[in-house]
């Protein structure tokens, strides 16, 4: 609309002055022929005709009038937008200065609109930085907050334990070493935390790096699960693995990818006990190679799972009978399988919780089946 107006604009004065030039050269031609009575008109006209012709003297006396001011009253019409656009690039960049959030409109003006483009660009990095930064004061606040808690929790317990052994407040050698075994109980869960913490702030960091080989992944879940069989005949529960025929080859890290599913078998243990069943399917889809980490236990509410990987999320309110674990054991699961270029997700019903982990498969594997 602005252009068409500019357009407009010079149109009209471009018409106008030349208008105007036209009857300042009759009035010239009048005077001359005042002072100079002796060239009339007709003289004149015959020269014109005989030396240039009439066709080619207009457009030796129009043409040029013309093309000199539509360039004069364009070039004006450019400078004056310029200093206008010039003047609003400054009131914007004070105001962004000020603390708002409009961009700067971008018109096409020479240098000056790829310095409003650039103005912009600079402007929303600088509003993406202040923001992760807000971000990361706010996470640091969180992680201070939910560690304070979460040490508090095993410490009060152990200096209670230790409190009254030291006060010899027990009636005999049994209620001794149940006191004692209570405290190492709560001493290995701040261990547990403590290494947590500190894996997932190299997560965080970015500090953690992947050591690859090619894995078989059924392999691995048979050594995993039979690591964990203590714990499942402590809660009376039975693993059944469904593996594939075929081998289900990964370039992985071992170590990495091992911590993953035992913070799957751990969760699945602490939370589906009830369901009695823990059950460990792999296949293949594609060109991915899906394991499923599934227990029978309650449900996961439908609010909660959208947050479980995030980092201290646990969802205690539907299990309140459950306590333990750092809530950052889903968060470190879902980092590793993003590095190794996976996805972690779940799904949770009545019937059945569903970790899955789709993680690319072998290339060489593929091409030798």
């Amino acid at each position: 609309m602005k252009a068409s107006l500019r357009f407009l604009a010079w149109l009209f004065w471009t018409i106008v002055t030349s208008l105007v030039s036209l009857l300042l050269l009759v009035f010239l031609a009048r005077a001359f022929y005042f002072f100079y009575p002796r060239v009339t008109f007709n003289t004149v006209i015959l020269w014109v005709g005989r030396n240039i012709g009439f066709p080619e003297a207009y457009y030796l006396s129009g043409v040029p009038i013309m093309l000199l001011f539509a360039l004069y009253f364009y070039r004006r019409s450019v400078r004056r937008h310029e200093q206008k656009y010039l003047k609003l690039l400054i009131e914007e960049v004070h105001r962004v200065e000020e603390g708002s959030a409009a961009k700067i409109p971008v018109e096409n003006v020479g240098q000056l609109g790829q310095l409003a483009t650039d103005i912009n660009r600079m402007v929303e990095r600088l509003r993406t930085s202040m923001e992760e930064e807000r971000r990361a004061e706010q996470t640091k606040n969180e992680l201070i907050t939910n560690v304070s808690h979460d040490l508090r929790t095993p410490l009060t317990s152990i200096t209670g334990y230790l409190g009254l052994i030291d006060q010899d407040r027990y009636r005999d050698e049994v209620e001794l070493r149940h006191y004692v075994n209570m405290a190492y109980e709560e001493s290995l869960r701040l261990k547990q935390l403590l290494q947590d913490l500190f894996e997932y702030t190299r997560l965080q960091n970015k500090e953690m790096k992947l050591h690859k080989s090619r894995i078989n992944l059924a392999e691995m879940l048979y050594q995993i699960t039979a690591h964990f069989g203590w714990q499942l005949q402590e809660n009376k529960m039975e693993c059944r693995l469904f593996m594939n025929q075929q081998p289900l080859f990964v370039i992985a890290d071992g170590d990495k990818l091992r911590r993953v599913y035992e913070n799957l078998i751990t969760n699945a243990i602490r939370y589906g006990s009830d369901g009695r069943l823990l059950d460990i399917r792999g296949r293949l889809e594609g060109n991915e190679v899906v394991t499923e980490v599934i227990n029978y236990g309650d449900p996961i509410p439908e609010s909660d799972l959208p947050h479980l990987f995030d980092r201290f999320y646990r969802v205690e309110k539907s299990r309140a009978a459950h306590t333990g674990g750092s809530g950052i054991g889903l968060a470190i699961a879902k980092h590793i399988v993003d590095l190794h270029g996976g996805v972690i997700s779940a799904e949770s019903d009545d019937d059945r919780t569903v970790f899955t982990v789709r993680l690319p498969l072998d290339v060489m594997d593929r091409r030798q089946n």
